[in-house]
């Protein structure tokens, strides 16, 4: 018997799930200018829902968002997931707001490793899975080819019959076109709206239940305050509602002040929103992720989210450095602290530790990107601090160290398989397959260590020069692989404080790679390149050229530099050794020593060399 009431029967609540670059921001563009929201003559540009500018310079989606359209009158919740897999935490976060999913595959590149990933999270979210093989207008596109892999990714991955069970469209997200065959598009989106409508099912919930919602996500307005955001499980709720907040430790009484839903890109205030609708609460001061909200007479808690542990960590600390202070709006440990156990309260996949020093914090994540992310961030808002290099989460099992490990998707050409497997092999990495498709395009399948690939894509880039693509997904732990050893040279150093002139900089560069320009201002410890030996070499960059009167045949001969290397802030993460920082300010970034000292670093070194029996 069908139990969803008539207005639950006009709902859809459906998130679109994929790995990255497959096209999901791309789509929901194409869905939400065909569902009439804009005016005829607005300019919305394109990847609408990416609105974060860090979002739009990198052209990934980093948090989850949802909009609503409506289709023959029914409204369609839509929720855009991430699709790298360092911000699969958001995934996780928003799967239970779903009843079901549009899984997009490249028909180009296939399933990728976060293909069965997001696949598997919406198996166990029991969600009702839409397969749309996009991009077919690709000039490699192999739609068939592409289609038979899914369904052998189905297999592998169901655990009921019924999930064996989906519908297959092809679709030009770009161009806003869909049909259930790659050869005969329609020219709209309309074959997916309705494969929606006919497969995802109502949500369900019994409106006339007690009230009860899971909050999944959290936004803050400067007039409301806190918003809570989530689906409401059961019953229903308004303004006016008294609701009863069941945290992790405590319980607590709130009115709800306002209650909006979605429609296009705008939230609108209703008098009532029943089960199966996405609202967002505004009164609830204290909510956080994963928290029940409830109706007090019946204070029944849901299960919190679970949310996969992080494998990467990486210190957080004040700037010690002498140019500390100079550009940072927010520098203190205090101000650090505080923004640290900030974002815990939206980014749930994240960890903070407080460390032996007061000035230091340990934070966890799912990747470096995850982490790199938040450096951004924090660097944008104002805040002055250092990082170190990212290293993988360790623990025991049964006695012995485990560490976690990862599935890792290259495609290329024939010719840089070999340099591509010789990088890899220094990293501990195992062939697991190869396929040629016959056109001189080679898919590698590695099983790798974590740390094996902090720091590989960019010597992947350098090898392959560019022509490869790359995909990891975390698959668990297993034994100690060995050690890695590094690859990368020593560092050039500034030997004083002072800033950096043409002539010193000509100097460094006999020696090595240089990071700065001419005027750059330096300080004694700081890294301004690489040198072409493994040892570091300390460097003047300051030196400038002696005056003399006496006349030289080559005096009006300019000094030409070598253009700089420059970093971005995850290449410097990845470019720094253990003994090195990377220190982050509003201005930008810049590499040093942890010691900032020769003579410091000097005994430091002597005393590694020392038997800890000797000392």
């Amino acid at each position: 018997m069908d139990r969803a009431m008539p207005a639950q029967r006009a709902l859809r609540n459906v998130c679109i799930i994929a790995h990255v670059d497959h096209g999901k921001t791309t789509l929901v563009d194409g869905m939400l200018k065909q569902s009439h929201i804009f005016r005829a003559n607005q300019d919305v540009g394109e990847l609408i829902l990416d609105s974060n500018d860090l979002e739009r310079e990198k052209g990934i989606t980093i948090l989850a968002k949802n909009t609503a359209v409506t289709y023959h009158g029914v409204k369609i919740n839509i929720i855009d997931t991430p699709g790298h897999a360092d911000f699969s935490g958001e995934v996780e976060r928003v799967m239970n707001m779903a009843d079901g999913c549009l899984l997009l595959v490249d028909a180009a590149e296939g399933p990728m490793p976060q293909t069965r990933y997001v696949l598997r999270k919406a198996f166990e979210a029991g969600l009702r899975p839409i397969v749309v093989v996009n991009k077919v207008d690709r000039t490699n596109a192999r739609p068939a080819e592409v289609l038979h892999l899914t369904q052998d990714l189905f297999l592998e991955l169901a655990t009921d019959a019924e999930q064996l069970d989906f519908p297959v469209l092809y679709a030009i997200g770009r161009d806003g076109r869909a049909g259930h065959a790659p050869d005969a598009l329609a020219d709209d989106l309309t074959p997916l709206f309705d494969t929606i409508l006919e497969h995802v099912p109502p949500p369900g919930g019994d409106p006339e239940a007690p009230f009860q919602l899971m909050v999944a996500s959290l936004d803050y307005d400067p007039h409301l305050g806190r918003i809570a955001l989530g689906r409401v499980g059961r019953g229903g709720v308004g303004p006016g509602d008294t609701v009863l907040r069941l945290g992790r430790d405590a319980q607590e009484r709130y009115r709800v002040s306002q209650v909006f839903v979605s429609e296009g890109l705008k939230r609108v205030p209703v008098e009532r929103a029943l089960a199966g609708e996405i609202v967002a609460i505004c009164g609830v001061a204290e909510a956080q992720i994963g928290d029940t909200l409830a109706d007090p007479a019946v204070p029944e808690a849901l299960d919190r989210l679970t949310i996969d542990e992080p494998t990467v960590r990486m210190t957080f600390g004040v700037n010690t450095s002498p140019f500390a202070g100079r550009e940072g709006k927010w520098c203190t440990s205090r101000q650090l602290r505080a923004r640290l156990f900030r974002e815990l309260e939206t980014n749930v996949a994240l960890r903070v530790a407080e460390t032996d020093s007061p000035d230091v914090f340990l934070v966890s994540g799912r990747g470096e990107l995850h982490l790199a992310i938040l450096v951004e961030t924090m660097r944008r808002e104002g805040y002055e601090f250092q990082v170190s290099r990212p290293e993988v989460i360790t623990h025991e099992e049964n006695g012995r160290q485990v560490e976690p490990v990862e599935d890792l998707v290259i495609d290329t050409t024939e010719e840089y398989v070999g340099a591509v497997n010789e990088l890899l092999g220094k990293r501990q990495a195992r062939l697991q397959n190869m396929h040629n498709d016959g056109r001189g395009n080679v898919r590698l399948e590695f099983r790798i260590p974590t740390r094996g690939l902090i720091g590989f894509r960019q010597l992947f880039l350098t090898a392959t020069r560019g022509n490869g693509i790359m995909a990891s997904r975390l698959v668990g732990y297993e034994p100690w692989a060995g050690d890695i050893n590094s690859t990368r040279n020593g560092a050039l150093v500034a030997w004083e404080t002072g800033t950096a002139v043409t002539y010193g900089l000509a100097n460094a560069q006999e020696r090595g790679i240089t990071f700065i320009e001419p005027q750059t201002k330096v300080y004694e410890g700081m890294i301004v390149g690489l040198h072409s030996r493994e040892d570091d070499l300390t460097v003047n960059v300051c030196k400038e050229k002696k005056q003399t009167n006496m006349r030289a045949s080559t005096a009006e001969i300019a000094i030409r530099l070598t253009p700089p290397m420059k970093l971005s802030l995850e290449q410097a993460l990845d470019l720094i050794a253990d003994d090195e920082l990377v220190e982050i300010t509003p201005a930008g970034f810049r590499l040093r020593k942890r010691l900032l000292s020769l003579e410091e670093r000097r005994k430091a070194a002597q005393q590694r060399r020392v038997p800890a029996g000797a000392r």
